[in-house]
């Protein structure tokens, strides 16, 4: 990732977009002061001109006065709130605008359109970057926005994939902070956009984090697109011009069903599936058509409500009025897709209505067209003994029905002849979250068969994946007849962790398993077998291979085993050898077991050159470690000898799958008997059953809580904190304080303690209110509370902290006094200090304080904030304390220095943080005089024999040449920077600046201007 920055990003987007036929422009050169202006002010974030070319040229039948009137009132806000303003917009948007004027001595009342939806090549498409926008003393520059007829539709906001810092989370921050500060330019937005050119997602204004999706498709047909970045795959899939007016025409809802408003856009397989629905639909409907329009199995959770309404808004449009029947077969399921529909109506253009009687239906279909009528099949049973009377003989009705295979086939049989009388022309279509069942006709002769399929298998027909095979090659366990009842495929899972920490686990169920699985004769036996096995898979085709084992004892007796038939695939050297065992450990494990036990860094370097398919290494033996999220696309043999189950084995045996040049397919290796397992898995991945309410066993989400739990109270082994829930609030303050600075005495305390706290709540949350959780509550309480403190003490301010699940709130609300906003300097036991952290009295505090890791911690935290905020004016400066406060915490970390070295050493830093406040006053220059000064090279032999005063002399002049040449954008200008250059060595040129030094000079202080010139450009 060397060398790739976010700049390059953009470049790259930009170009994208130029292929898709967009014009693109560099927002400082259409800006008011730039050599071509396109606006007047810098708030203006509508380009006028175009959007008033584009409608004269959209509307030529309405007078000039009407189309002038439009375009105010685009530009003009009604509301005070910005979904509110948005909504207003996205209506005159898909809409149109109504007006009205006086032709001919009569009131006329028209349609001004923004957007040729038809014919999108009608409309001009511009993408514009770094495009700012000043608003309430707010200046802001959002990395690219895509406008449509002159309106700023789309926002790009890109980070840099080489920096880890700038994660796709942050930029959606930054769409948030943008909203909140220049919210003008929001009121027209349609949809919001993140990528760190490599991974991509879209949302709205409303949409979470998590709601903002990959788009992973360009022609409709889920692409394999493997050597597509997910970036590409947006812009192309959803910028280009047909999709994007598509989209804003019928794929956005506004959902009013709760207190607030929720904007909705279409996932991709949604959009492509309602279109291909709609076709279908029109297909049928012909005079040619049979009717049966088809299903749509979109899995449960997928969003299957919201296609069908998606559905029915753009059908709507398509064919000529049609009257659209919504079908369930329960009243529950109909006051739920009603509901759907009901918050649906920016879409749908009319009000859906639900039929509360037979006669009440038959009134509601008796129109010549129009109209969406939701009712229950029951509502088609005529009375006995009578025929169903015919409701409409009109081919535009279209009859939608959820969940349509799930009724009984008799009822099914009756339903459709009913209908079929009633509504003897419709045509049908189903949608369903469960597959059909294999031969079931009868719903197939009423609908036809699928339009679109959403389900995993998809992806190996896409060319995504290769297909996994399976082979049975049981290895028998040493089992006596009484000891057959304790194989259970449901027994409890322990994680590496809690096999570590508990030294119950010997009287446990998983123990005595362990101990038949791992037995000495059974383990000869496996390895014998393998190495026979997979020496013969390589002589078919190069790559690697993966055993999976119980316990981390039987992975070190296996390769112990192996190695005794092939001596020459061991190797001491972590890059070379044939065979690893990747595991977790620690110092306390067996003394045979240390040469595998390797830290991070170490395991992160051995799983790339694992992954590296000439490396040498083409065996490895885990337990838990790289089952999930790892890809090794070489793979192609995994032996399984440990029991899995759901969703585990499923990620596991996807290790396989991966495409690797002429890779057929992986292969599963079972030696211990998890065919049954491997099928229920299957099955209920690609079968869906039911109607989607999952059937969740609480006793295994119970079991991987009691695992956390273990885990997380060994972070805490020799701590005394079991009487935190009955303590008074003073001694609970104490217990968190004591308890945190407990964690941060440990290796990696503070990020071990935030993963497993994390991840005992939200197991906890799934495992209440089980007699078991209820009794580990109180000790979750602690836990959360000392994690939240150390967040406190150590956090940025700006980091992102997940929120906690509501339900585990909720339990817990009585108990989390660390939810409350907390002091920290109280709880430190320290004065909160009242000018500078920097005073000598404060100092002297902390540097007593008992609690001496949590001090480090604190004291490090608060130097931070003094840097950052130093380092808005000074870049030398706080360059030069970074350096000093990164090696010192470096060492604090490393273990170098304990923590009362590390407090003193902070202790003088913080010094002379303080005295270098006070160098300006000695010097007779202000903060940004001294700034430039310090630019200029102050500790380099060569500038120092100018001497102090003709320093000063040239930082003074170099602040009043650069105030006088900072505008706003400056640093996107060339021309301005260039004028800048000139500017800045014809100063020190004047002085006799070292020419040899000029150079560096002169970067080093246009980076300072950088630095102060939006404080400066905006005063």
């Amino acid at each position: 990732m060397k060398g790739i920055n976010e700049d390059m990003v953009e470049q790259e987007a930009l170009e994208i977009l130029q292929e898709l036929g967009y014009e693109i422009l560099h927002g400082p050169d259409i800006s008011p002061d730039g050599p071509t202006p396109m606006r007047d002010l810098y708030s203006d974030v509508v380009i006028v001109e175009i959007l008033r070319n584009a409608i004269n040229r959209l509307n030529p039948d309405i007078p000039p006065i009407a189309r002038e009137e439009a375009v105010k009132k685009i530009l003009r806000t009604d509301s005070p709130d910005l979904i509110t303003n948005n909504l207003h917009f996205h209506h005159l948007l898909t809409d149109g605008i109504t007006i009205t004027y006086r032709s001919n001595g009569r009131i006329v009342h028209d349609k001004v359109w923004l957007l040729d939806f038809q014919n999108p090549e009608n409309n001009t498409f511009t993408a514009i970057n770094q495009f700012t926008i000043i608003e309430n003393d707010n200046n802001r520059r959002p990395d690219i926005i895509l406008f449509v007829n002159g309106l700023p539709l789309v926002v790009i906001e890109l980070k840099n994939p080489a920096d880890e810092k700038a994660t796709l989370h942050n930029a959606y921050q930054q769409l948030q902070t943008y909203q909140s500060q220049i919210p003008s330019l929001f009121h027209f937005n349609e949809i919001l956009m993140i990528s760190d050119g490599m991974e991509a997602r879209a949302g709205t204004l409303t949409s979470d984090f998590q709601r903002f999706m990959p788009w992973k498709t360009i022609s409709g047909e889920k692409d394999a697109l493997l050597t597509m970045l997910e970036m590409e795959v947006l812009l192309r899939g959803m910028f280009n011009k047909k999709v994007l007016l598509d989209l804003i025409h019928h794929f956005i809802v506004y959902d009013d069903a709760e207190t607030t408003i929720k904007k909705k856009l279409a996932a991709y397989h949604q959009y492509h599936a309602v279109n291909k629905a709609v076709d279908a639909t029109i297909d049928a409907a012909s005079p040619e058509g049979d009717r049966r329009v088809g299903v749509v199995w979109h899995t449960q959770g997928s969003g299957k409500s919201l296609i069908m309404a998606f559905y029915a808004g753009k059908l709507v449009l398509e064919m000529d009025n049609p009257t659209l029947v919504v079908l369930t077969d329960r009243n529950d399921l109909d006051d739920q897709l009603f509901g759907t529909f009901k918050a649906s109506q920016n879409i749908l253009r009319q009000e859906p209505v639900q039929a509360d009687s037979r006669e009440n239906l038959q009134e509601l279909l008796q129109v010549a067209s129009g109209g969406i009528v939701f009712t229950t099949i029951q509502k088609f049973l005529p009375e006995k003994g009578t025929e169903y009377p015919t409701l409409s003989e009109r081919r535009n009705i279209v009859v939608i029905a959820d969940e349509a295979h799930r009724s009984q086939y008799d009822f099914i049989d009756g339903f459709a002849r009913h209908m079929r009388d009633a509504l003897p022309n419709a045509s049908f279509i189903g949608f369903t979250g469960t597959p059909l069942e294999r031969g079931d006709k009868n719903t197939v002769a009423v609908f036809g068969n699928y339009i679109d399929i959403y389900d995993i298998e998809q992806a190996v027909e896409d060319g995504a994946t290769v297909r996994i095979y399976y082979e049975n090659r049981l290895v028998k366990l040493d089992l006596k007849e009484e000891e057959k009842a304790l194989i259970d495929p449901q027994f409890d899972f322990v994680t590496e962790g809690q096999e570590m920490e508990s030294q119950e686990k010997l009287k446990s169920k998983w123990a005595r398993m362990e101990a038949i699985v791992g037995s000495q004769t059974r383990i000869k036996r496996v390895a014998k077998d393998l190495v026979d096995h997979f020496e013969e898979r390589l002589d078919a085709m190069d790559g690697k291979g993966m055993i999976v084992c119980m316990s981390r004892r039987i992975c070190i007796d296996l390769y112990n085993e192996i190695i005794k038939l092939r001596p020459e695939w061991h190797n001491d050297e972590d890059m070379h050898g044939f065979l690893k065992v990747v595991m977790t450990g620690s110092a306390t494990d067996p003394v045979d077991w240390q040469p595998h036990i390797r830290n991070k860094p170490r395991r992160r370097q051995l799983g790339d050159t694992f992954r590296d398919p000439n490396s040498p290494i083409k065996l490895v033996i885990v337990r838990d470690m790289w089952l999930t999220g790892f890809d090794v696309p070489s793979l192609h043999t995994m032996y399984i000898d440990k029991p899995m189950q759901g969703h585990g084995l499923m990620q596991t045996i996807a290790r396989v799958n991966r495409v690797y040049k002429d890779k057929e397919g992986g292969l599963i290796v079972d030696y211990l008997g998890i065919a049954t397992e491997l099928k229920k898995a299957l099955s209920q991945y690609t079968d869906g059953g039911g109607r989607g309410e999952i059937a969740f066993d609480q006793g295994k989400a119970v079991a991987i809580m009691m695992e956390k739990y273990e885990i997380v109270t060994g972070l805490f082994y020799g701590f005394n904190f079991h009487g935190f829930q009955k303590a008074d609030t003073g001694a609970k303050l104490k217990l968190m304080r004591d308890g945190s600075d407990f964690v941060l005495g440990q290796e990696d305390g503070k990020k071990r303690c935030f993963k497993y706290v994390n991840e005992l709540s939200k197991a906890f949350s799934l495992a209440v209110p089980h007699p078991q959780a209820m009794s580990i509550r109180d000790d979750l309480a602690f836990f959360k509370a000392v994690k939240n403190y150390i967040a406190k003490v150590t956090g940025d301010p700006q980091e992102h902290v997940e929120d906690v699940d509501l339900a585990i709130q909720q339990i817990l609300s009585t108990a989390l006094v660390s939810d409350e906003v907390l002091d920290l300097f109280q709880l430190a036991g320290l004065k909160k200090p009242d000018i500078s952290i920097l005073s000598d009295e404060f100092l002297m505090e902390v540097k007593d304080l008992e609690h001496k890791n949590t001090a480090a911690e604190l004291l490090k935290r608060l130097l931070n904030d003094e840097i950052r905020s130093i380092s808005r004016k000074n870049v030398i400066e706080a360059r030069s304390f970074t350096d000093m406060l990164e090696k010192t915490i470096n060492r604090y970390h490393n273990r170098n220095i304990e923590a009362v070295a590390v407090i003193e050493e902070l202790i003088e830093l913080a010094k002379k943080m303080r005295e270098a406040q006070n160098r300006g006053e000695d010097l007779g220059l202000t903060e940004y005089e001294l700034a430039f000064y310090d630019a200029l090279g102050v500790n380099d032999s060569a500038v120092q024999v100018l001497g102090d005063d003709v320093l000063r002399e040239i930082a003074m002049e170099l602040v009043k040449a650069i105030k006088s040449n900072i505008t706003i954008d400056w640093t996107l200008r060339e021309s301005v920077q260039a004028k800048m250059r000139v500017a800045v060595k014809r100063i020190l040129k004047k002085y006799d600046y070292p020419p040899d030094k000029q150079k560096l000079a002169v970067k080093t202080v246009l980076e300072q201007a950088n630095r102060v010139c939006e404080e400066w450009a905006s005063a």
